[in-house]
């Protein structure tokens, strides 16, 4: 396999990879523990929240904006935008030759 030169483009992109792969962790773990840890039990002893079994209300309806918020903070602070064409690396090299 051809190694790619050092390039900070890949460093950036494995970091976004890996916080974009650590976000959904997260959510699947919320998702799991809410509706599997409250909705495990007899359905004649839920608890409800506005007319919601607690487990789906907890793990869809709070988790999903919980979530949109954490990526939009996530896209905008930690991922940065880049040039992805070669064109750019060789026109820079050029220039500092």
């Amino acid at each position: 396999m051809e190694k790619h030169p050092k390039d900070w483009r890949f460093a950036q992109a494995n970091k976004e990879a890996l916080l974009t792969l650590g976000a959904y962790a997260l959510y699947f773990i919320w998702w799991y523990v809410c509706a599997y840890g409250m909705g495990s039990g007899d359905p004649d002893q839920y608890e409800y929240v506005f007319g919601l079994p607690e487990w789906f209300f907890y793990s869809c309806i709070v988790g999903y904006p919980l979530i949109t918020i954490l990526l939009w903070a996530l896209v905008r602070f930690k991922f940065k935008d880049m040039p992805l064409d070669e064109e750019v690396d060789e026109i820079n090299e050029e220039k500092q030759s």
